[in-house]
């Protein structure tokens, strides 16, 4: 994780409730806050789950569940947005490999 630089207003808000234990640490507090924003912005859930599938980062099942979508949904947002959904298939190398320990087990 990133080093984060906070306005010194809010990082003493934070050491504050750190302090008074409503949190175990910063970083607790960090954590629970965005987690917050994600669950209450739906579509910064979204925009982060169609740039983590356009950049291949994960697939496109993953991405609609961390969007909080049907994989149909999340289709039709992908094509809205112009962005071209990939299908991943075994290469030719993978697929004679898988046949040839087919034939061995039998």
């Amino acid at each position: 994780m990133s080093t984060l630089s906070l306005p010194e207003t809010i990082e003493n808000e934070i050491n504050a409730l750190v302090k008074g234990g409503y949190f175990n640490n910063k970083n607790s507090f960090i954590e629970e806050a965005i987690k917050y924003m994600l669950a209450s912005r739906g579509d910064l859930k979204i925009n982060a789950a169609v740039e983590m599938y356009h950049s291949r980062e994960v697939s496109l099942g993953r991405a609609a569940e961390l969007a909080g979508k049907s994989t149909f949904e999340f289709k039709e947002i992908l094509k809205a947005r112009g962005i071209k959904i990939v299908i991943d298939a075994p290469t030719s190398e993978d697929m004679d490999r898988q046949i040839k320990q087919m034939e061995k087990a039998r």
